[in-house]
């Protein structure tokens, strides 16, 4: 069943990244980690779907989306041009990446965005504890909710940057070797999001490492 959404806010928390605050259909439901298929309700683009993540706990009385906005013309420059009033479809509830139990989460870019939903849930609950977060990107201007997950996790979140280094920052790509330094024990849950070659290689990797196929957890499909 699909429902229809209105725009209630806007900012920028990076230089290329949007927060929308959504109205919240009384038919909506998603647990945290989960995407749902995005429509503009504009003539032309009401049936063009795209997947995007909800950053807002389920109980929240409005819905949150983060949404980066990449240089090809195609859905997210066209939702970040969208102002306070305009209206987006909401379709169908998706997903694989759900919270099961604590372990490490590991992000690339705006792969964050379902992490987010769910350590936002965990610190309401108190249960963030046994996590940690992994959190890459290209430089430090482009760390979403740096300071939000600081504050969750303190020195539990490890940034690395792998363009433009920066004081106080890892400095390279998630590979082997940086596995072996910052992860203790590969005998527990792990949770991937990025493009998808990154989440590919990072699997084989922590396969590779002793880590359970069935201990890994990424959006299939």
């Amino acid at each position: 069943m699909k429902s229809v959404t209105q725009i209630l806010m806007t900012r920028f928390i990076t230089h290329d990244v949007k927060q929308f605050v959504m109205q919240r259909p009384e038919n909506f439901s998603c647990i945290a980690g989960q995407g749902v298929l995005v429509a503009i309700n504009q003539p032309g683009l009401e049936k063009d779907w795209h997947p995007f993540t909800p950053t807002s706990l389920a109980d929240d009385k409005v819905l949150e989306f983060t949404i980066k906005q990449y240089p090809h013309g195609g859905m997210t420059e066209k939702l970040h041009r969208l102002k306070v009033g305009d209206e987006l479809w909401l379709g169908k509830v998706f997903g694989t990446i759900q919270y099961k139990c604590p372990g490490v989460f590991i992000a690339g870019g705006a792969g964050i965005t379902p992490f987010m939903a769910i350590f936002r849930y965990l610190y309401r609950d108190n249960q963030l504890s046994g996590n940690s977060l992994i959190f890459s990107n290209k430089t430090q201007a482009d760390i979403i909710a740096e300071k939000e997950l600081i504050h969750y996790l303190g020195d539990k979140c490890i940034f690395t940057l792998t363009r433009k280094s920066a004081t106080g920052y890892q400095n390279g790509r998630i590979n082997r070797d940086f596995l072996l330094k910052h992860v203790k024990s590969f005998e527990r849950r792990f949770y991937l999001c990025g493009p998808e070659k990154f989440v590919e290689e990072l699997s084989d990797i922590l396969k590779a490492l002793g880590a359970q196929p069935d201990s890994i957890v990424f959006e299939e499909g």
